[in-house]
């Protein structure tokens, strides 16, 4: 049991739900009871909080986790003024991370993966979505989801696989061509492995406009896999309609929705996943509609969009203190972004994202007095334990760990 909280922030309920000065008993990896007043038991492991705040294991609903090589040359030359086209024209952006991804082995792609995943741990993150997309070609997105697979197994942390052939076109093949192979031979093949939980598609009309998405998302769904969008980054191309009409569970960056396609998925309750260390990266001047969002009842999560070309942020909490700052969400929004409405866009929100009997005991013990702490202190990492279903998976070395005895 982990006794002596000063708060429990439960989010059970519509906003934090939060006790004070209280407990929380485990057993078999889910939790129990939690309260005011719970003594530890007879062969109980006993975390003692010093005070501090209590909560829910981190989500990160939206990440591009498994890649080969960075591009930290292509960041400078961003600095210095160079546009993403001027960036892509001299051999860059994504299609640089192909090249990488596909030369890689399945070893080096986990090794690499796996030291991502201990960073995330640190932040306090036990429950992360994984992209395909770096491959283009069907071995390399096979190959992507099978180290997902392997990560998975490794029990560190529980990874969501997500399938996005449909990130670009690959340069060897033209778009309807590079369709085709994503429908026809790259979605049996991922689903006959069940190597995928969703179905993702960059809907941008320079990229993948509506209706070629549409084809792609129906076909995942018919081979099992629930959809999810990039929708509306770069311009407003339908992509937030899209989401609503294909029944997505999610649609992620939003920065330039149509009042329409918000309006269809309030309607459809499709999950906004907001990516503000994109645009904080990025220097991105457009921001998401948050006001409208809040005013259609929106639920609202927050992603890291960890990849290496414009997020390289690992860190929750960092996500949720530049949704308050960049994007002007409350404190409560942005904790509720990065647990249990992140546990929703996953589809998982009976199993995680609160501190509820019968969820599994994924919980976050930091060094901090207060919740607002965790939005307050930029940049501070809170962390000094993460359960895992019940088992500890990370403890902050040196002093500033919590205590646990063996009663």
């Amino acid at each position: 049991m982990i006794q002596n909280a000063g708060q429990v922030l439960t989010f059970a309920g519509a906003e934090l739900g939060l006790v004070q000065n209280a407990g929380v008993r485990v057993r078999a990896g889910r939790v129990v009871e939690v309260g005011r007043g719970l003594k530890p038991e007879k062969n109980e492991t006993v975390i003692d909080a010093g005070g501090k705040v209590v909560l829910p294991g981190f989500v990160d609903p939206h990440t591009h986790l498994i890649f080969a090589g960075w591009r930290a040359d292509e960041f400078e030359l961003r600095l210095a003024g160079k546009s993403y086209k001027e960036i892509a024209a001299a051999g860059g952006g994504i299609l640089n991370t192909v090249r990488q991804t596909r030369r890689a082995s399945a070893d080096e792609l986990y090794q690499a993966g796996g030291e991502r995943l201990q960073e995330m741990v640190s932040w306090g993150t036990t429950t992360v979505e994984v992209k395909s997309g770096y491959g283009l070609e069907t071995e390399t997105e096979i190959r992507m989801l099978e180290v997902v697979e392997r990560l998975n197994r490794a029990g560190l942390i529980r990874l969501v696989p997500t399938f996005l052939g449909a990130h670009s076109v690959p340069p060897e093949l033209g778009k309807r061509d590079y369709i085709k192979l994503v429908i026809e031979e790259m979605l049996p093949r991922v689903q006959a492995k069940k190597l995928a939980r969703f179905c993702d598609v960059f809907c941008e009309n320079f990229v993948f406009n509506s209706e070629e998405s549409r084809q792609i998302l129906e076909a995942g769904k018919s081979v099992g896999l629930m959809p999810t969008v990039h929708a509306d980054e770069i311009e407003s191309s339908g992509g937030a309609e899209l989401a609503a009409q294909v029944g997505a569970v999610s649609a992620s960056h939003l920065l330039k929705p149509s009042e329409q396609g918000l309006a269809l998925m309030a309607k459809k309750g499709v999950v906004a996943i907001l990516l503000p260390g994109t645009c904080f990266f990025l220097q991105e001047v457009h921001k998401p509609p948050v006001n409208r969002m809040r005013e259609l009842g929106i639920t609202i999560a927050l992603g890291s969009d960890f990849n290496p070309g414009s997020s390289t942020l690992l860190a929750q909490p960092l996500t949720a203190q530049f949704g308050c700052i960049y994007y002007g969400l409350t404190v409560v929004e942005a904790l509720r972004g990065i647990t249990i409405n992140a546990a929703r866009a996953l589809r998982l929100e009976q199993e995680i994202g609160s501190i509820e009997p019968g969820k599994w005991a994924d919980m976050v013990v930091t060094d901090v007095p207060d919740y607002r702490h965790l939005i307050y202190r930029l940049g501070h990492n809170p962390v000094k334990l993460v359960l895992k279903q019940g088992r500890v998976v990370y403890e902050r070395q040196g002093d500033g760990g919590a205590k646990v005895k063996f009663c």
